[in-house]
């Protein structure tokens, strides 16, 4: 599957932002998505995962209660919504998939994905 992230932008803290991914090929309504992300100088980072079934979501604790992630598998994309964002949120976000696995599965490390997003930057000014 090939994706397509958009959706990031410069915001102010406690603002809100929502990233799609799109995808093209035939396996997404099989695949577990997932959002990480990268901010300057550090490390990849898994942000959130929902099951290929739509109905497990898996967060990060730092983005509990302010991200969340969805899908709509008639239009091959995820989403994430961003809520409460803060300056420590800013990165470059990307969104991956993984073909196949449980129903219910919900991976989050990124060995575990199989494709990925180019990216879309998210800036929170203070």
């Amino acid at each position: 599957v090939q994706l397509q992230a958009s959706g990031g932008g410069l915001v102010q803290a406690g603002g809100s932002l929502r990233l799609s991914c799109a995808a093209s090929g035939r396996t997404f309504s099989n695949s577990a998505m997932g959002w990480f992300r990268q901010a300057p100088g550090k490390e990849r980072e898994f942000v959130a995962a929902i099951s290929w079934s739509g109905g497990r979501t898996y967060y990060v604790d730092s983005v509990k209660g302010r991200f969340t992630i969805s899908r709509d598998n008639a239009k091959n994309t995820a989403y994430l919504q961003m809520n409460s964002l803060k300056p420590e949120d800013t990165a470059v976000y990307y969104c991956a998939a993984r073909y196949g696995g449980g129903y219910h599965d919900t991976p989050s490390r990124g060995a575990e994905f199989d494709s990925w997003g180019q990216g879309t930057l998210v800036t929170v000014s203070s």
